[in-house]
């Protein structure tokens, strides 16, 4: 796979590692697993709120068969709608500021070969301005809370990301907020940044290459991700009496779960209290917020259970196999 340089004046030229015009998707994400993209130096580091460490190195490591996978042609997803309205978006930047942009349709590279697992898929590249990035988002209404202080931490990341491969000093982020208004917001090169994220990321390729997976960091995608790395148990029980980290985690989670519960009961018992004096009002103001109290619509169901007693030949019929998991159950 050959790799040609990308003139900039200045400063050691991105690699142009391979060439993203003609490729298929599956190959484009075959090619990303050889290093961290842009879009990767978040989760990479810790600081993705939709991608945990352990979910992108099963990525990264080819151990995600399991893991769902998102269709760029389901037009529910954000995906899809971020990919169909990314040229949208940079016309409207263009509108907005003058500057005229244009695709790469490469996979970029890092020159330095001691960081040559850092990658970058530029949207756009700005000509003859000051600025020399253009990334194109999009916001729904549940992402656009994300921006209200401006651009959020992992899309900071991603920009840091691209102007460490590409040796570039500025990027604008445009970003199309619930479908109807744009934003321009300027990233500058910020070589203390750079420098640590290039030190976390380094960290996490070293999980990559060595097959170590990262620790867990409790959240949902680091959950999904051991129900992929150890979808079955074999009967087996490992004694941890004798490690005193694993027990003192242990002890923990119990005083955890313990502390829990009794939240969860106060809390039962003062949302109790509201609806009792609430009796049958629909809302109720007080001086910090509100609350409602409605009645949803009546729903029509299947009773599955009748039916299969009057016509238990439809089981074999119309089988529906659900997959089993793994429960987590503590005794104490």
């Amino acid at each position: 796979m050959g790799s040609t340089a990308i003139a900039t004046k200045g400063s050691r030229p991105a690699l142009r590692l391979v060439s993203t015009k003609d490729m298929s998707r599956e190959a484009w994400l075959d090619v990303r697993k050889g290093g961290i993209g842009s879009s990767d130096a978040a989760a990479a580091v810790g600081l993705n709120p939709y991608q945990s460490q352990l979910e992108l190195w099963l990525v990264k490591t080819g151990q995600d068969a399991d893991l769902p996978k998102i269709d760029p042609t389901d037009d529910s997803t954000p995906v899809y709608w971020g990919s169909l309205l990314e040229p949208i978006v940079a016309a409207a930047y263009t509108k907005r500021t003058g500057n005229k942009v244009r695709r790469i349709n490469s996979v970029l590279q890092n020159p330095d070969p001691d960081k040559s697992w850092m990658l970058a898929n530029l949207d756009y590249t700005v000509v003859g301005a000051d600025v020399q990035i253009l990334e194109c988002k999009t916001a729904g209404l549940n992402g656009a809370r994300l921006w209200q202080e401006g651009v959020p931490e992992y899309i900071q990341l991603q920009v840091q990301h691209q102007l460490a491969v590409t040796n570039k000093l500025a990027a604008d982020v445009c970003v199309l907020v619930c479908g109807q208004e744009i934003r321009v917001h300027r990233i500058d090169r910020d070589e203390v940044l750079i420098g640590r994220l290039i030190e976390l990321e380094r960290k996490f390729w070293h999980y990559v290459e060595t097959d170590t997976p990262p620790p867990a960091d409790g959240s949902d995608s680091a959950a999904m991700a051991l129900q992929c790395l150890y979808p079955h148990d074999h009967g087996s029980t490992l004694d941890l009496t004798d490690d005193t980290t694993m027990s003192a985690a242990f002890a923990d989670l119990v005083a955890v779960r313990s502390e829990i519960d009794i939240r969860a009961q106060v809390e039962a018992e003062l949302k109790q209290k509201i609806q009792q004096r609430m009796g049958d009002a629909s809302r109720a103001k007080f001086q910090t917020g509100d609350v409602s109290w409605k009645r949803s619509k009546d729903g029509l169901g299947l009773d599955v259970t009748t039916l299969l007693k009057e016509r238990p030949e439809l089981l074999s019929t119309y089988p529906l196999v659900r997959p089993g998991s793994r429960r987590f159950l503590v005794n104490t």
